[in-house]
């Protein structure tokens, strides 16, 4: 087990408080009606998968019930650095 730092809680706190939100920094359609199925499957299910830094959502289900996002290394699963959505990484990685 290991600690997660809550950006909006401003502790750290136990993993199992936490739940995975999928990839973060996905830029949303400006305009979902205007694209094919084919634009819209890739939107909703093809993510990046990658060995190293990667940036998450994560949510603090058992906290403040807000989302955040993390830089995570995907081979050690070491938490980077935690950061609200809406601000930019300080780690690099992919995004």
């Amino acid at each position: 087990m290991f600690n997660i730092y809550c950006p909006h809680c401003g502790e750290h706190r136990e993993e199992e408080e936490f739940h995975y939100g999928g990839e973060a920094h996905i830029a949303r359609p400006a305009d979902p009606n205007a694209l094919s199925d084919k634009e819209w499957a890739e939107y909703l299910f093809l993510r990046k998968n990658p060995r190293g830094l990667h940036h998450e959502m994560w949510y603090h289900a058992a906290g403040c019930r807000k989302f955040f996002n993390a830089t995570r290394h995907t081979v050690t699963y070491e938490i980077k650095e935690t950061y609200k959505v809406g601000e930019q990484p300080q780690q690099g990685g992919q995004s």
